[in-house]
């Protein structure tokens, strides 16, 4: 019998006048995160084919994976590509909208969660203030 589980999931998303090339085009440029999700990333520079993330408390090491064909940019970790943020960018009218993913390991408290997509609700203000300037 298969036996299937899940973690906790949340996805925020976002409204944005600009087209959907041009918010993929800047949150699929590793480095654009620091510009966009500062809490995140400091700081990042190229590891080979992956990326190294400056978190503040250390270097992360991220796969950037860009899908421009199904709008996808998923950030993720290098050793563990099941982790990360998964995020879709969609055409909405003449504009997009910008989702954005993130599963929490079990256990996480409430709290956490809640002040991670706090930020994360920041971060997607902040996207579509630049693409909307663009």
């Amino acid at each position: 019998m298969l036996t299937t589980t899940t973690v906790r999931a949340e996805t925020r998303s976002i409204s944005i006048a600009a087209p959907p090339a041009v918010v993929l085009g800047y949150v699929g440029d590793p480095r654009c995160l620091p510009e966009w999700a500062p809490a995140f990333a400091r700081g990042v520079r190229p590891d080979g084919e992956h990326w190294l993330v400056d978190t503040g408390e250390g270097e992360l090491r991220i796969a950037v994976r860009v899908s421009p064909g199904h709008g996808t940019v998923d950030l993720l970790s290098a050793d563990d590509p099941t982790r990360g943020a998964f995020t879709r960018v969609v055409a909405n009218h003449g504009g997009s909208e910008y989702l954005f993913t993130l599963c929490f390991p079990e256990g996480t408290p409430e709290e956490a969660i809640e002040q991670q997509m706090t930020t994360v609700e920041a971060e997607l203000e902040t996207v579509r203030a630049h693409c909307e300037a663009s």
